[in-house]
């Protein structure tokens, strides 16, 4: 275990690049993030029901939050390389990278769970809900499809605008849920 600080790390993607090595280290890069993440879908795989929901939250959650450091230390690799030889960004490569090994495996196991809590208040946290609704979106909007009203809730504007015809039968919606929170013990 060889400790590099950040900017030595930078200093050594700087060298790489100028040294003619990008295709090399981008063709490492992704075989070695495309390893790990196959090992977490194989873990999300193996999770029970009542944990999956946050398990994939956490998933997704570590996953972004990695490229926020990820990205930067390859920057003069992205730029000289991927942005001008291939016409692609790191950051959209290594999304499309979790789309395809995690989140498009998981996501007709993922949305049914995700409708079913959302049915049950705070069958977990809204919080986790938000999250996972928004990086799904990120990754790929036309999921929207599969849960409009779900993602509307975290989303604005996926749903077509309110018509004032339509004003008395979202008073009903509204009424109906204070009546539903109300019977699960909330009060006003």
């Amino acid at each position: 275990f060889i400790v590099c600080s950040y900017i030595c790390f930078c200093s050594c993607v700087y060298k790489c690049v100028c040294q003619q090595h990008s295709e090399q280290m981008y063709s490492d890069l992704i075989k070695k993030i495309t390893n790990h993440l196959e090992r977490v879908s194989k873990e999300l795989q193996a999770s029970p029901p009542e944990l999956y929901i946050e398990r994939f939250n956490v998933a997704l959650g570590q996953y972004m939050g990695a490229l926020q450091s990820i990205v930067p230390l390859f920057i003069y690799m992205n730029k000289f390389y991927i942005e001008t030889k291939l016409n692609r960004d790191l950051k959209d490569d290594l999304i499309k990278l979790f789309t395809e090994h995690v989140a498009e495996k998981h996501i007709y196991n993922l949305m049914p769970l995700l409708l079913e809590a959302q049915s049950t208040p705070f069958q977990i946290t809204p919080s986790t809900m938000a999250n996972i609704v928004k990086g799904l979106y990120t990754l790929r909007p036309e999921w929207v499809q599969m849960a409009p009203a779900l993602f509307s809730k975290f989303i604005p504007n996926i749903l077509p605008p309110a018509v004032e015809s339509e004003l008395q039968e979202y008073a009903a919606q509204d009424q109906k849920l204070q009546r539903e929170l109300i019977q699960n013990g909330f009060t006003r």
